[in-house]
């Protein structure tokens, strides 16, 4: 947060790492200028990365007014291939050094980037917040493993048709997150190379898996007598159709009240099963 909120100062001394430094700039491989390595009051960030290798360091202990060769090679696997693996020279002029003086972790500080009036305000919630996100993740974690044990010993004829059906949700599902960044499915399978075949592959431990689980959500579920009432259907629709800030009516349109009703119970059977799991604490392996 102090790092978000800094601002930039202009300093007089020599230029070190995580400083920003304004130059003027011209690159040449053989004597000759290439297109492209020529740039004007450009901010650079000591130790960021965003130039070649070799050309940060060397900016570092110059002052401002300062012009200095940076003698580089362009790495094999660079992009632009008629430069790729070349020596180059630029010819370098610090106009500027910036530093980000960051703002005191005290109670103004806390005013300004949240809701809190103290600066022991925020930071408890930060932390309550972090502890929230570890415990989440721990929970998810076990029940991971609870639902490892619960398929570990389990003996079931599974179809083929089921896992196909199950890879064709993933793949929808794949594809619906895929849309909501901004890029098409098709688009993705290019990208990485495969196929839909190989895509499916990939995917098929993961459908297995997860028919596997739900069978045996659904035998828990009639093993132990559970049902769902027509209350419960009605109050679910409620909660999605809330949720999803949409008519109730097009929610029951779009959701087959048998399909809700089975997910409500393999829900049901899945906090009967984390409730009644006991976990067992293993010794900390040595270092």
């Amino acid at each position: 947060m102090q790092t978000r909120n800094a601002r930039q100062v202009s300093v007089e001394r020599e230029a070190k790492k995580g400083d920003v430094v304004n130059l003027d700039f011209e690159g040449f491989v053989d004597g000759v200028a290439f297109e492209g390595g020529k740039g004007e009051k450009f901010d650079l960030e000591l130790g960021s990365g965003m130039f070649i290798p070799g050309f940060e360091e060397q900016l570092e202990g110059k002052n401002v007014g300062d012009e200095c060769d940076v003698n580089v090679t362009f790495p094999e696997e660079y992009n632009e291939k008629s430069l790729a693996g070349k020596p180059a020279v630029f010819k370098c002029k610090i106009n500027e050094i910036k530093e980000n003086q960051k703002p005191e972790l005290d109670d103004e500080f806390a005013k300004d980037v949240s809701e809190f009036d103290t600066i022991a305000e925020l930071k408890a919630d930060i932390e309550k917040k972090m502890v929230e996100s570890k415990q989440s993740s721990a929970d998810t974690a076990f029940q991971e493993r609870v639902m490892d044990k619960v398929i570990e010993n389990m003996e079931a004829e599974i179809p083929d048709a089921m896992v196909e059906t199950q890879l064709d949700r993933v793949a929808e599902d794949f594809s619906y997150r895929l849309a909501m960044q901004g890029m098409e499915f098709e688009s993705y399978l290019k990208m990485t190379g495969m196929t839909m075949e190989q895509f499916r592959s990939v995917f098929a431990p993961q459908a297995l898996r997860q028919v596997k689980i739900r069978l045996a959500l659904e035998k828990v579920a009639e093993l132990e007598g559970m049902d769902i009432t027509e209350e419960d259907l009605n109050a679910e629709f409620d909660k999605l159709a809330d949720n999803n800030k949409m008519d109730i009516a097009k929610v029951k349109e779009l959701l087959a009240a048998e399909d809700l009703k089975g997910d409500m119970l393999c829900q049901k059977a899945n906090d009967f099963i984390l409730a009644n799991a006991v976990a067992t604490k293993k010794e900390a392996a040595a270092e």
